[in-house]
């Protein structure tokens, strides 16, 4: 049973949890955690042992998308579940399973579901069938409303070891320096460092935001210059994903698929990773500020190719409150602020404090 989980990425205790969940699952489950730690790969993994907890056949066909059973609910468009996707959940909910003794409803995006949505959905998660489980996937619980996180067995992901998630990118075939570049870029996000295991430029990108508190600028403008570069140094890394939704497209096309649903869910998929690389550059910017306070203070440093004159760079109290700027930029980011802008707001002001 634990096959499923051989190419998976840390969580050891929570993949235990799992796989002894599936063997009498409950009516709903939530996987939460932060983007890109593998929420929904451990989801569908679990959905797979829970169709077919001794068929390998089965769990293939999960896996793949094509079990009758599993109905896979995503947003309409590029931006919520509505109250009528949710609505014909509901009704399906009450058949009979077609093949086997299980049906399964995969709410990969659930933080997009909207209130209406959630109101329909309530219902059926308060007098479930005994075949239905309902699998959700959020960043957090407040994404949803309480009544549907509370009637939910609540599964949290969190961020992984970096020497963990690089010792699981080499036990797949990556080459071991790569493999710590992602792990190191990831933060601790096994779906991030997959992305980023085969592109050359990770290297290049951690860097780049290293490199950024020796190149403030005093002027606004080279400011956004200056995040102009940051944003663009993303885009090379997001080519493996980019390959593969081609190679997904070429296949939906061939089978006769709906070409607009995927390429609004790949979208989606893009915009997450995009942002997940934003948040990662600037922990990366903050991990600088926190080395430059504890090494003048005596202690550790995690960036141990920091040169003498960035250790120096600033004053320990300068550091401290840079890094909780630049962790406030986060913030900025999660509240939908454009990337540049918000960047070049954090440069310039980092800049202008010397």
């Amino acid at each position: 049973m634990a096959s499923l989980f051989d190419d998976y990425i840390g969580h050891g205790s929570v993949v235990d949890l799992l796989i002894e969940e599936a063997k009498h699952p409950s009516q709903a489950y939530l996987f939460t955690g932060p983007a890109s730690t593998g929420k929904a790969a451990a989801a569908i993994r679990f959905i797979a042992l829970v169709m077919g907890p001794e068929d390998p056949e089965i769990q293939r066909r999960v896996m793949a998308g094509a079990h009758p059973d599993v109905v896979a609910i995503e947003p309409a468009g590029r931006t919520s579940i509505t109250v009528d996707q949710a609505r014909r959940a509901v009704s399906q909910a009450s058949l009979a399973p077609l093949e086997g003794q299980r049906k399964v409803f995969f709410f990969a995006e659930a933080g997009a579901m909207n209130d209406e949505a959630a109101n329909a959905l309530l219902k059926t998660l308060e007098e479930p069938t005994g075949s239905t489980t309902f699998v959700l996937v959020a960043e957090s619980e407040d994404d949803l409303p309480d009544t549907i996180a509370s009637r939910s067995r609540t599964v949290v992901f969190g961020r992984v070891p970096e020497d963990e998630v690089a010792a699981g990118l080499v036990s797949l075939g990556v080459e071991s320096d790569q493999a710590r570049q992602a792990a190191r870029i990831s933060g601790g996000r096994p779906g991030l460092a997959l992305a980023l295991a085969t592109q050359p430029e990770a290297a290049a990108f951690r860097h780049l935001w290293l490199s950024i508190p020796m190149r403030l600028p005093s002027h606004p403008g080279d400011a956004y210059v200056l995040a102009e570069e940051a944003v663009a140094a993303c885009a090379p890394l997001l080519t493996a994903i980019k390959d593969r939704q081609e190679r997904e497209a070429t296949g939906f096309e061939a089978e006769g698929g709906e070409r607009r649903a995927l390429r609004d869910r790949h979208e989606r998929e893009m915009k997450r990773a995009t942002a997940a690389l934003y948040v990662s550059g600037l922990e990366i910017l903050a991990g600088f500020y926190r080395d430059v306070a504890s090494a003048q203070l005596g202690g550790p440093v995690r960036n141990p190719d920091l040169s003498s004159a960035m250790l120096t760079a600033v004053a320990p109290p300068v550091a401290v409150g840079n890094a909780v700027r630049v962790l406030e930029t986060v913030e900025s980011l999660q509240a939908n602020q454009r990337p540049q802008l918000a960047l070049a707001a954090l440069f310039s002001e980092l800049g202008a404090r010397g």
